[in-house]
């Protein structure tokens, strides 16, 4: 397996990028990254000693800058990073792409390079969020601000395989976040996408409360991108809280092994990357960020996607639901 992974996307690339390629092709085997960015800056960092065989670099004179418009820039930067590396992910050179750059940019050129799939309006990012039984994911976090009520249920159904075929989970649950348990709560919007999700053959449980998703109610959790990214950010903010005050309250402790997992669960480092849900191809992205163990960990999801044919099975299960009215 051959993934393009951007070397320049990070706040400290390509030196986390490399850092991360490296680690990944120890852990892995079988697999091979290609750098892509400035070709002199990345050799600075890979230095002599690497795995010459499994990294390449592939040079991409240009950069998107993180306060950059998606698509202007992209236009402006046609060898950047970001659209040199998802041009050899269409054109059949490697598996899948990885980057921590600009997300609009990330987004922007997925959808115009690899194109989405049949029957999705909008390609939707899922993220990952930690609660006390697992992994909820979170869609849409971000990409799309306003959604009509079947983009909603496009969204449960990318997320639906995504828990699947990455997660494991054999049928995952679908809840909708919404301000009341009540079919009959929320925007118009909402209220139609519960009808429409309740008629699909989807594991559809119902709405789930902002409460309720540190309990985990459910496995995949559909909301508009507004929403979602709120969510996320105050998740966000709320875990490095967490995370910062008990390390301090214990600092001069012994920190009980159990304990020293749950703070691990809270960092996004451990989960790496999320994907891009709805292109015809598998293009994930990270946190501008990124240490390398998260980047590391982003590999890890590229190689699970395509390992379990992720981006067929969308496919084949957004055909099934046109089929079912869905």
């Amino acid at each position: 397996m051959r993934i393009a992974l951007d070397a320049m996307g990070t706040d400290r690339a390509p030196e986390s990028e490399v850092a991360g390629a490296i680690a990944a092709v120890e852990q892995n085997p079988d697999l091979d990254i290609i750098l892509v960015g400035d070709r002199e800056l990345i050799a600075g960092c890979l230095g002599r000693s690497f795995p010459r065989d499994r990294i390449d670099v592939v040079h991409a004179p240009d950069r998107i800058a993180p306060g950059d418009s998606p698509v202007s820039a992209l236009r402006r930067n046609p060898r950047s990073s970001i659209h040199v590396g998802l041009e050899l992910h269409r054109e059949g050179k490697a598996n899948a792409f990885v980057s921590a750059g600009s997300t609009g940019a990330v987004m922007a050129a997925s959808q115009l390079t690899l194109r989405s799939l049949d029957g999705v309006d909008r390609p939707t990012l899922g993220t990952p969020f930690p609660t006390t039984r697992g992994t909820t994911l979170v869609v849409d976090s971000g990409a799309n601000v306003d959604c009509k009520p079947h983009q909603l249920v496009q969204f449960a159904r990318l997320g639906t395989v995504y828990m699947r075929d990455v997660a494991g989970i054999e049928r995952p649950s679908v809840g909708l976040l919404n301000i009341g348990g009540e079919a009959r709560k929320g925007t118009g919007a909402v209220q139609a996408a519960h009808v429409l999700l309740a008629d699909s053959n989807l594991n559809f449980t119902g709405n789930v409360e902002g409460r309720d998703v540190v309990h985990h109610g459910c496995d995949v959790l559909v909301c508009d991108g507004f929403i979602g990214n709120i969510l996320l950010k105050f998740y966000e903010s709320l875990a490095g809280f967490l995370v910062t005050r008990v390390r301090s309250q214990l600092a001069e402790h012994y920190l009980e092994p159990g304990l020293d997992e749950l703070l691990r669960g809270l960092d996004y480092a451990e989960y790496g990357g999320v994907p891009l849900l709805g292109v015809n191809g598998v293009s994930i992205v990270c946190h501008g960020a990124s240490s390398a163990k998260a980047i590391r960990e982003a590999v890890g999801v590229a190689r699970r996607a395509v390992d379990s044919r992720m981006v067929s099975h969308m496919a084949r299960e957004l055909a099934a639901g046109q089929d079912n009215n869905g």
